[in-house]
Parts: structure tokens; sequence; C-alpha cells
């Protein structure tokens, strides 16, 4: 028997002291506790009551009510002597001088390889039907930044099987980039074309806040089942609670960071960001922040950037091994289509480039509807070889000139000869759409399509030198 063996039973054998304290206020989505000092952070259980019939006829408290479950809740402020905790679920069933009991745990999620195929909760709980996730080790859900000296620059690029993006707003490797979008003009197929065709190793897809019946035709429809079998689903609808969206949104940003720190290149697909910004509106609100621009709180803008900030490509964890990555895709939704809304305006000054989804180029049938001209990748040129930068310059300078003239073009008032750029643009601007549209289903090669824009490029060239000429 080890020497250490009565030691051992005594440390096992000690009950932790448990902090508790009691609900003396529910104010729409948080409960204020008295007696309860713990941490903005801290995890709380409450118990939640379910309705029963009474017995023998005379129904009394105890009778009417049982506890059917422990409701998880998070510390999100103070107020005076109380703390305010906001729960992870419907607060129907608590009462007054119910017991608030704090968890001394951290707020963790399993990760693990089991997690591939599956769909999960802001908890980190399979709701796919599939069984239980097996082999996971814990992670924190919202770990400190990672320094800026661990960062590395991004020097390769994602082909993600988008033509458009990857000739025109080429994505690197470890690359922020958002996806800005009013509703009904593509999104969803955009994102669900880029899952199943991106040369990314695993993808990881955080929808926050979407309706139910979304999820499931994005999963079913749109991903499919080929796109699921490298993917990673964590799903947080918008019936849901603000602290499941934003847990949800945290939780999939720490999958991705587990398959980078396994070497992997990891594409992480968050719908929507927006989603996520308006419930941290709702948590600010209801702990008192001030309200600024739309209503938004000052919390908002630092948690956007406390989340997209994890995405990125960093120093390897375990020396000797190739470094991981975590490419991160965001969409924005643009109300009204107003670039300028503060969440979009937010968004722009911290990604590394933004993709604009045009109503206009939708409703002529051009999908994906990627106005390449208000498009921008900050990293393409790093990533793009000469010939590549070259050619995608010439093609936007050709959309350009057309889309200078397109007015005079339209009603039969532009004169033909009278600007040698303007007529090569009527003359390639056709052939470069049809480059830049694609079918969801159609499968594109990053080289070939790199070449397919030089070869147009050198056309293009020529075809100005002999206007000049």
């Amino acid at each position: 028997m080890s020497v250490l063996a009565p030691a051992i039973a005594t440390v096992q054998s000690v009950q932790p002291i448990e902090v508790t304290g009691r609900v003396v206020s529910l104010k729409g989505l948080t409960v204020l506790v008295q007696d309860l000092p713990l941490p903005v952070g801290s995890l709380v259980m409450l118990p939640r009551l379910a309705a029963r019939a009474p017995r023998g006829g005379n129904a009394t408290e105890s009778d009417s009510f049982a506890v059917s479950e422990a409701l998880p809740g998070e510390v999100v402020g103070f107020s005076g002597q109380n703390t305010i905790v906001m729960m992870l679920g419907q607060t129907t069933g608590i009462r007054l001088g119910d017991e608030v009991v704090g968890l001394h745990a951290a707020q963790t999620v399993g990760v693990g390889w089991s997690l591939m195929g599956r769909v999960i909760d802001g908890l980190g709980r399979a709701i796919d039907g599939g069984g239980a996730l097996l082999h996971t080790v814990p992670r924190p859900v919202d770990p400190p930044p990672v320094p800026a000296t661990k960062r590395l620059r991004i020097h390769s690029p994602l082909p993600t099987g988008v033509r458009a993006v990857d000739l025109m707003t080429t994505v690197g490797r470890g690359q922020r980039l958002g996806i800005f979008a009013g509703p009904g003009v593509g999104k969803s197929t955009l994102l669900g074309t880029i899952a199943k065709n991106t040369a990314a190793d695993v993808v990881v897809l955080a929808l926050i806040g979407e309706r139910g019946r979304e999820v499931q035709d994005f999963l079913q429809g749109v991903l499919g089942e080929e796109g699921r079998k490298r993917a990673v689903v964590i799903a947080s609808t918008s019936d849901e609670s603000p602290l499941m969206r934003i847990r949800a949104a945290q939780v999939a940003s720490t999958v991705a960071e587990y398959f980078r720190e396994q070497g992997q290149h990891v594409l992480l697909m968050m719908d929507s960001v927006t989603r996520f910004a308006q419930a941290q509106r709702q948590i600010g609100l209801s702990i008192g922040e001030p309200p600024a621009s739309k209503g938004y709180t000052p919390s908002v803008f630092s948690g956007m950037a406390r989340l997209l900030e994890r995405a990125g490509q960093f120093v390897a964890e375990r020396p000797g091994h190739e470094p991981g990555s975590v490419t991160g895709l965001y969409t924005v939704l643009v109300e009204g289509d107003d670039m300028t809304e503060p969440i979009a305006d937010a968004a722009r000054g911290i990604l590394d480039g933004h993709i604009m989804l045009s109503r206009s180029l939708a409703q002529k049938g051009h999908y994906p509807a990627i106005d390449v001209l208000d498009s921008i990748s900050r990293v393409a040129d790093e990533v793009c070889d000469a010939a590549h930068i070259a050619s995608r310059r010439a093609l936007v300078k050709m959309l350009a000139a057309y889309r200078e003239s397109e007015d005079l073009i339209q009603i039969g008032a532009y004169a033909r000869g009278s600007n040698p750029e303007t007529d090569a643009a009527i003359e390639f601007v056709p052939r470069i759409n049809e480059i830049l549209r694609q079918g969801s289903g159609d499968r594109v090669i990053f080289q070939q399509s790199r070449d397919q824009a030089v070869r147009l490029a050198t056309e293009i060239a020529q075809r100005l030198q002999m206007r000049r000429g």
C-alpha cells in the first residue's frame, strides 16, 4: 500500500465548501441573487421547477411543483450588494428565494476528434441524436488572448473552391474575412459551397441565432452529407438565451483552436457575427450598460474584437511540429443594405478583408453575387504569385471601366472608339462575368482558375495594345 494512500483518502473525503445565494429578483433575462460573492464569468446552477399534478386532491406548494433539472447560468455583473446572473435556458419555474449554487469550475467544453461530423449546442452537448461524445478533453471556452508576437505572417493561399473568391479576393491561411450581405442574396449557398469545396482539413461551422428550420435546411440541403463528414457544427437558434448564442460562438472558436493545435488547417465559418452582437447587446442592456449607436452597448464592440481575433496562424504549441491555422469566414447581416451600420462598420475595421454580396447581381441571376469591385482581401498580394496579381488587376480594371460608363452603354449613348479601355471593357466584361459565375454544385481547381484568368488578362492586354497602336 502506498505511503500516500492515507493522505489521498483524506483529501477525497473532504467536502468542498459551496458558495450559495438566494434569488431576490427576476427581471427580464436576468436573475438578481443575494449573498453570492462570485466573479464575473462564473457558472452557477439553479433548480428549475416543473408543474405536476397534486396528490390526494388538496394542492400544496410542495405538491404542485417538483425540481425537474438544474438550470445553468453565468454571473454577468453586479448591482449594489447583489449578483446579476443570466440563465443559459428559460427562466420558467424560478421562484423568489430559490437557492443558487456557484460552481468552482472554469467554463470549459469537451473537444476531440469525436466531434467530427457531429452537431453540438453552446454547452458542447450533442444534439444530432448520434449518441454521447467520447474521448474529449476540456478546453476553456474563453481563453486569454494569444500575444501578438506569437501570430505568424500569412503567406499561403487557402483555396475555397469558389472561383470569384479564389481569383479576386484570394483567402490566406489564417486570414479573417467578412461576408457582408443583406437577406436573400445567396449567403447560405455561398457558405455551403465553400464548406464542401475548400482545401481546409477541418470545417467548423457556427450557426448563431438562426431560425430552427434554417439550421436543418442548411445541414441537409446546403451542406449535405459530404460536407458534414469533415465538419463540426455548433448551432444555437434564435429562441435560445442570448448567453447561449454567445457561448456557441465561443465554443466554435475553441473547437477550431483545438484542431489547429493538432496541426490541422481549419476553416471557421460563423453565421452570423451580427446575431452574436445582438445577443451581447441584449445582455448589456439587461445589466444596465449605456446604449450607444443603434442601442449597441460598449461591450458589444469589445466582445466582437475578442472573438474575431481568435482566428489566425500562430507559433506551433509543440516544438518541431508544423503549425496549424484557423481561417475565419464571418457573415455580417447588413440591415437595409446599409454598409455603414455599426456592426458592419466595426467588423470591417477588425477583419483582414471583406466580400460584398450585391443584391443587384443576385437580381440578375449572377451567382455567387460577389461584387468584386467592393470586395477586398488585404493579404491577397502576399499569397498570390506575380502573374495572378497582374491578372486580377487587369480584370478589375475592365470591370471598373465598364461600371463607370454603364449608364451610357445601356442607353446606347456611348460612342465606340472614344475610349480604348471602355471599348475593351464592352468586349471582355461578359467573358469576365462568365468566369466569375459558378453553380453551387460546381467544383473548381485553384490552379486552373488562376491559369484561366492569366490567359484572359493576356488577351485583354494584347487587345488594348492593338487599339492604342
